[in-house]
């Protein structure tokens, strides 16, 4: 990695291990409660086309309602409330990890089933964030992310894609752990790894940090909450995933992340020891292309699609930040009004998740 936005091995070092090390502030904002899915589906995929062919994306062109079809890059945001009453403990063992607490083996390929769910008397802890969620037998931070055996793919040699593979993780970490991040900062070294030529991705950033909205939200591809109202229950982020690859058009090397992201969160103010749980399920499909052929900058991605299903995030929620239920506010504005989802349910795929659900309702989540 040498130019055009890229960081160096020893900064990224640095920033995983904070990374990894969590921090127990974290995120501002004011609060918004009620009950509304926000999805943001584009039509033109942003991609950038041959060093003769370049140019940038026609900003007349419409958005196709919900998903579109063939391989235009996506991006969407499914909001699920709680059901009251359905969001205790779901698991025994007094950390909540499920019988001896054994850590789950790391998640190669998709599961063929939810999670069993167990005792409903587990409630979590300061001291146990975790408990009576799956998550507590998750593993923490970017260890959770899986990583394939690397192969020469495309234009790229076998180590090249593995530095590929460990780079996506970098710009998931950075987009979904970093501290700073959660706490509501801008995700710095996130959009550093963004090709700065993919021009609809560079405005839709900017417009996402100027002045949040539903057409351009930034958590649909960035994990913040306010720090003025909430912040972590500990120093961990539990995750739970997978990345893939394949060889993509020009001879790019594509990767594609499915990941779940699990933040236990308590009030900023204190005087409360009540933990809520903000689950973040994303898919994107970045594409590494061959600066040789492509119009990018080296080091850097240019995203194809990016899709988000969160639980207890808001609902109607446009303010730029997730914003958590607790069980007060649980009892003012009910649970939501569309379709029941397991968030910890990995089996299915998140686009039969995101098509199932209802565009003029907020799903009801089973358990956090």
């Amino acid at each position: 990695m040498s130019k055009g936005g890229s960081i160096s091995d020893e900064e990224w070092e640095r920033f995983l291990r904070e990374a990894g090390a969590g921090s127990r502030e974290a995120p501002k904002e004011p609060s918004a409660r009620a009950r509304m899915v926000a999805r943001r589906l584009q039509e033109d995929p942003g991609r950038p086309e041959g060093w003769r062919t370049h140019r940038p994306p026609d900003p007349r062109k419409g958005r196709k309602a919900w998903y579109g079809a063939g391989a235009l890059a996506a991006a969407a945001l499914l909001v699920v409330a709680l059901a009251p009453g359905r969001v205790a403990g779901w698991f025994g063992g007094a950390d909540g990890s499920g019988g001896d607490g054994t850590p789950l083996a790391a998640e190669s390929t998709r599961p063929t089933a939810p999670p069993a769910s167990g005792a409903a008397d587990q409630r979590p802890t300061v001291r146990h964030p975790f408990r009576g969620s799956p998550a507590a037998r998750w593993a923490d931070g970017a260890a959770g992310i899986h990583l394939p055996e690397a192969r020469a793919t495309g234009w790229m040699s076998r180590a090249q894609v593995a530095r590929t593979l460990t780079r996506s993780r970098d710009f998931l970490v950075a987009a979904n752990l970093d501290p700073g991040v959660l706490r509501g900062q801008r995700p710095t070294r996130a959009l550093a790894l963004l090709n700065p030529h993919q021009r609809d991705v560079q405005d839709y950033v900017a417009a996402a940090f100027r002045e949040p909205s539903r057409e351009n939200d930034p958590l649909l591809l960035f994990s913040r909450f306010a720090k003025a109202d909430v912040r972590l229950a500990g120093d961990v982020v539990k995750t739970r995933g997978r990345i893939t690859f394949r060889e993509g058009r020009r001879g790019a090397v594509e990767v594609v992340s499915d990941v779940t992201y699990v933040y236990p969160l308590v009030r900023a103010e204190g005087g409360s020891d009540e933990v809520a749980r903000t689950i973040v399920r994303r898919e994107t499909v970045m594409s590494w292309d061959d600066p040789a052929r492509v119009r990018t900058e080296p080091g850097t991605l240019t995203l194809l699609s990016y899709k988000s299903d969160a639980t207890n995030g808001g609902c109607d929620n446009d303010t730029g930040y997730f914003v958590p239920q607790f069980a007060d506010d649980r009892a003012d504005t009910g649970s939501g009004d569309g379709p029941e989802v397991d968030p910890y349910d990995r089996s299915r795929s998140l686009d039969a998740r995101l098509r199932q659900a209802d565009r003029d309702e907020c799903g009801t989540a089973t358990r956090t």
